[in-house]
């Protein structure tokens, strides 16, 4: 079911990373990581080259059929270079500084449905097929007041923007991003006002959080401390969702203040979701594991991430896309190997992008698709 595959565009100097889930019946679904050939060229020129293989893609036999849905940047200059960039009808936009550590200005993640209907609606891009409705929503800013401030108001407008589904933030949102700037200095407060807004939602330690990345990362606006990214689902079962926690390896975040869930699981009638929140490496006490070794911290973040896919059903047999964050630049090539050496075929992206506590020098994050016969629900 699950196939992987590596196209070099050579026209174009393009990589295309794909992972493709292709039932023989149903929706299909594509994840794919671009990396452009650098140049010694101007930001615009890889730019148009990764626009050109976008284009292509849709033209190529195995992607026949599919639609964007969401499309996320990785810049290394998101203020100067936004500007440059494409506006797109029916497709979430992500555009964040994270800059990629191949030596290029610009990297890409996307993903792709066949089988959905796509439109834009109440500023959402809306994927819908058999009842559920898939809601994205993507770059978020309020660029004014502190971050505690904006991660307030952007939530409060998010939550809003849901009623026009009849959805809520508790009931609704399976999967968020905040990208903070300086994320030494303004993580707290982001995290602050996200508790604050939780508990106002109904969610507590004692009931559920929601699947996140929190995580730095420079928005295109220059007064924008921090940037949120959703994705949303309407019209399933409360049983189609669970949480997943990987005690034996990982402690619930709320013991060290934060708010979100290692991961969720969704349960469709013909697959299952499983959405890992940005992992690193960490103990069940909280505790930074390996500081200051970015081998060893990378081995006990593999070994994180693959307890909670293990918790949900999967394996990284399964896992379409995977996004690392590094600190230090100067860790990339062994990570990169690491990587390349352990999971070859799965589509990767490496961005510089410090962790919310510094002692980390790495974290990942990723999203498995597997198939599953769930006759108790709808097919996806």
């Amino acid at each position: 079911m699950m196939t992987y595959k590596k196209t070099f565009l050579d026209q174009l100097g393009v990589t295309i990373e794909a992972a493709m889930f292709l039932p023989e019946k149903g929706v299909a679904e594509w994840h794919l990581i671009l990396h452009v050939e650098p140049r010694k060229e101007p930001f615009q020129s890889q730019l148009e080259r990764i626009y050109a293989a976008e284009d292509i893609i849709l033209t190529m036999p195995e992607f026949l059929g599919a639609k964007y849905v969401m499309k996320r940047y990785f810049l290394s200059d998101s203020t100067n270079q936004q500007p440059f960039m494409r506006k797109e009808p029916n497709v979430s936009i992500s555009i964040i500084q994270q800059q990629p550590l191949d030596g290029s200005k610009i990297a890409v993640w996307l993903y792709l449905e066949r089988g959905m209907e796509v439109q834009s609606l109440h500023g959402f891009t809306v994927a819908s097929h058999n009842g559920y409705n898939h809601l994205w929503k993507m770059g978020m800013t309020s660029p004014v007041g502190d971050s505690a401030n904006q991660t307030e108001k952007v939530l409060q407008s998010y939550e809003d923007s849901l009623q026009k589904f009849d959805a809520t933030l508790a009931g609704n949102c399976i999967r968020t991003w905040f990208f903070v700037r300086d994320v030494d200095t303004q993580y707290a407060g982001m995290v602050a006002a996200r508790r604050q807004n939780f508990i106002e939602q109904g969610l507590t330690e004692k009931t559920h959080y929601i699947s996140s990345t929190g995580i730095g990362g420079g928005p295109a606006e220059t007064k924008a401390l921090i940037q949120m990214g959703t994705y949303a689902l309407t019209g399933f079962e409360l049983q189609q969702q669970r949480y997943l926690y990987a005690p034996t390896h990982l402690n619930p975040t709320y013991e060290y203040g934060v708010t979100f869930e290692r991961g969720t699981l969704m349960e469709y009638g013909d697959r299952a979701h499983v959405f890992i929140s940005g992992t690193a490496s960490i103990n069940n006490k909280g505790e930074v594991m390996y500081v200051g070794d970015i081998v060893q911290q990378t081995k006990r973040m593999w070994e994180n991430v693959e307890t909670l896919l293990k918790e949900g059903g999967t394996t990284f047999d399964d896992v379409m896309q995977i996004v690392v964050y590094l600190r230090d630049t100067a860790d990339y090539e062994t990570v990169r190997e690491m990587f390349a050496e352990r999971y070859p075929n799965i589509p990767t992206l490496i961005a510089l992008a410090p962790v919310c506590r510094p002692a980390w020098l790495i974290e990942m994050e990723c999203i498995a698709v597997q198939s599953r016969r769930n006759p108790d629900y709808k097919e996806f």
